[in-house]
């Protein structure tokens, strides 16, 4: 008996029946600094309409990479316009993108002995600052363009430590392995994560307003209805209010 094509048939199996059981779910390709937004507006999504959905996690760059290489999500909300236009513009999205939120950045530290501010980033005991990467994330390109505005970039470059998301950044922060970092509002303003550590806002007058937007994907010969409704209740007002309440600026703000 070939127990080598037993187990190979075995998996192939296993994965036909994960496929089958969430094909009616929707896989929702998410950047990682609304992971905490997305985790409620899905389940209100999902009260609403019965339509399960799957959240998929990861820096907006590495999220467009997936996609253009088949991945199969049915939506991409993205931490930027740039990288949903690309979708658009190269065939892989149904409409022209729509920003859903603005983001903003703040700085923050698990550190008891630290107030958050620009001043401590130069001091001799700030060893390691945790941004983003910029290649791949919105929010790390935010927080050089900040350094560099304030031109303290060449004097702070030598203790960056780069996530390759916003949550791998929260990672090194939480962690203690960075003694302050830049993060997303939405991130500090969570209930997971609330009341953990010591953060400060910072003057989004230095950086390149943070326009995140959404598009739904398009698939050969695959309805995208229930993407479309999903994409409809993102920017519902219900929707928008959850995304005010972690810190994002929205069309329902005054």
């Amino acid at each position: 008996m070939n127990f080598g094509k037993i187990n190979f048939l075995l998996l192939a199996l296993f994965f036909i029946a994960c496929s089958s059981s969430k094909k009616d779910t929707l896989t929702i390709a998410t950047a990682a600094n609304v992971q905490f937004a997305m985790e409620e507006l899905t389940e209100l999504f999902t009260q609403e309409t019965g339509i399960e959905t799957e959240i998929v996690l990861g820096s907006s760059g590495k999220l467009l990479a997936q996609i253009k290489e088949g991945a199969p999500f049915d939506l991409f909300v993205s931490a930027n316009m740039k990288y949903p236009e690309d979708l658009y513009k190269n065939g892989f999205a149904e409409d022209e993108p729509k920003v859903y939120a603005w983001g903003k950045l703040v700085m923050w530290t698990m550190y008891e002995d630290i107030k958050p501010s620009i001043s401590l980033l130069l001091s001799d005991s700030v060893k390691h600052i945790a941004i983003a990467n910029a290649k791949t994330a919105p929010y790390g390109i935010a927080a050089e363009q900040l350094f560099s505005n304030l031109k303290i970039y060449d004097l702070l470059k030598d203790k960056l430590v780069y996530g390759e998301s916003i949550s791998q950044t929260n990672q090194f922060i939480i962690s203690g392995a960075a003694e302050i970092g830049l993060t997303a509002m939405s991130v500090v303003m969570s209930p997971e994560v609330q009341g953990k550590g010591r953060w400060a806002s910072l003057d989004d007058s230095l950086y390149m307003p943070i326009a995140q937007g959404a598009v739904v994907i398009k698939k050969k010969d695959h309805d995208t209805t229930k993407a479309e409704q999903f994409y409809a209740f993102l920017f519902s007002e219900k929707a928008q209010q959850v995304l005010a309440a972690y810190g994002y600026i929205t069309h329902e703000q005054p």
